[in-house]
């Protein structure tokens, strides 16, 4: 069968670091094994336009894997071509680049590598936190451009003890992240989730949930988004909930860059409403070069922790969610049952309720 991957261009860093996996060059690792169970096997990285390899492809690919990294995306007009399509794999979390309503009407199973990427994330959650507090990047660059005025950065550094630091979104990673603060000793850990943490679980990290999420972000100095992207959460932090934040509080967002409005994120950083914004996902990717959170400031210069979507794609993260690949690929091949929780639509019905978790 035809199995077509989807994948970022890791270009001279691929040649020379095989662990790399994610990469066009490296093909998951899977190149040879599928080679030798028979199927072919097309690894690319063109996926815009009607001319691309993607659409090239995707009218007789029974398969299609991609990532959260560099999507394809499977819009229900890209569906509606795939007349073989069977099966989509998301090497990693988060299947929001694929149109899961449509994949339901047709049967179209998707799947995703379930907690492959949550310590990876976690982790970046917890750097991005401390690098927009202790206002480290101003200071890092001060050095670069070699300067020496410690009073320009330190007039906006803070320790992160005795704050406060919720989480929209308790679930893998968004619980994960408390458990790595609660050595900072913040002054409360606050969590807005649809669903409350069992009372031991909670109690475990000191969280408390906030119910209303305009009095959640009032509270918190800290906020950091862990939640997917459906209906409900598009656009979620907007003009009328930033106002609502705490000036001069921090804000950071690893789960989709959809979760946040660009225009009103990037003005809040600008204004001062929020001291700094940070994280690793874009409402387009890759970033137009002209993208707003590529060069906002806070009035004192500082506050943009983005980098590009890295964060669960780690060397460590890249050999879990390439082992799982290859498991779900074998899984499919010999007609056996998928692990549960990595199935988010099964043949023609929704398997799991909180898709891409983050």
């Amino acid at each position: 069968m035809k199995v077509l991957a989807i994948l970022y261009r890791g270009a001279q860093a691929a040649k020379q670091e095989p662990r790399l996996l994610g990469t066009v060059e490296n093909k998951l690792g899977i190149a040879s094994w599928l080679k030798d169970q028979g199927h072919e096997f097309i690894v690319t990285d063109d996926k815009e336009g009607p001319n691309s390899d993607f659409q090239k492809h995707i009218e007789d690919a029974e398969v299609l894997i991609t990532t959260p990294f560099h999507p394809g995306y499977l819009t229900e007009d890209v569906m509606a071509k795939a007349k073989n399509l069977k099966i989509c794999v998301t090497a990693g979390v988060g299947s929001d680049h694929i149109d899961l309503n449509a994949a339901v009407q047709r049967k179209i199973q998707v799947l995703e590598v379930t907690g492959s990427n949550v310590t990876s994330v976690a982790e970046h959650v917890v750097m991005s936190i401390l690098l927009l507090v202790r206002n480290f990047l101003p200071a890092h660059e001060m050095i670069e451009r070699g300067d020496w005025q410690v009073s320009d950065v330190a007039r906006n550094a803070f320790d992160l003890e005795g704050k406060v630091i919720g989480t929209i979104g308790a679930g893998r990673i968004g619980y994960r992240v408390l458990q790595r603060l609660q050595p900072f000793d913040p002054k409360a850990l606050l969590y807005y989730d649809y669903t409350a943490l069992p009372d031991a679980v909670a109690s475990q990290v000191g969280a408390r949930r906030v119910e209303d999420l305009k009095e959640f972000v009032s509270q918190c100095d800290v906020v950091t988004v862990n939640a997917p992207l459906h209906e409900g959460t598009r656009n979620l932090i907007n003009t009328d909930l930033l106002s609502h934040f705490k000036k001069g509080a921090w804000l950071v967002n690893t789960a989709r860059g959809a979760i946040c409005d660009a225009d009103a994120v990037a003005q809040a950083v600008k204004s001062g409403q929020l001291n700094g914004y940070a994280g690793d996902v874009w409402n387009v990717q890759p970033a137009p070069k002209d993208h707003p959170w590529r060069s906002m400031k806070n009035p004192l210069g500082g506050g943009n922790g983005m980098v590009p979507h890295y964060s669960g794609t780690t060397l460590d993260a890249q050999a879990r969610y390439a082992s799982g690949v290859r498991s779900i690929l074998e899984n499919y091949f010999a007609g056996k049952p998928q692990e549960p929780a990595n199935v988010i639509v099964g043949e023609g019905k929704y398997e799991s309720k909180a898709y891409g978790q983050r």
